[in-house]
């Protein structure tokens, strides 16, 4: 069973929120009811409202929402894949983890060992002392 917190959750959407308030708006023009946002079974009232509605405003916004509220359904199911890394727009091809330079205890960069590690600093592929 969802919660209640679960159950409005999507109301935390900003674009769907505004949806809902144009639908909010239509019904009390054309019914004079106000539709709370606290209402339990607010996604049945705004559909039952569009549905009597002689206006077409109203059922085309609550189309547009009950879209966005099955295709936020579909998007919110957790991800399985490692999502790239992306810089200046381009996905960025990384095997290790970690940053550029590795740095001792004074934030010096350690460049006694000798090895070198590839590294792609903006587009180009540079040697960088491990």
């Amino acid at each position: 069973m969802m919660t209640l917190a679960a159950e409005r959750s999507w109301l935390l959407d900003r674009g769907l929120l505004k949806l809902v308030h144009q639908c909010r708006r239509l019904i009390l023009a054309e019914f004079g009811i106000k539709v709370h946002l606290t209402d339990e079974h607010l996604k049945s009232q705004l559909a039952a409202y569009a549905k009597k509605s002689r206006s077409p405003q109203l059922s085309n916004v609550w189309e547009e929402l009950r879209e966005k509220l099955q295709n936020n359904g579909e998007t919110q199911e957790p991800q399985t894949t490692v999502p790239r890394k992306m810089y200046r727009g381009q996905p960025v091809e990384s095997n290790e983890p970690g940053h550029a330079g590795i740095h001792d205890e004074r934030g010096q960069e350690d460049s006694a060992s000798g090895r070198t590690r590839t590294i792609t600093y903006r587009g180009q592929t540079i040697e960088v002392p491990v």
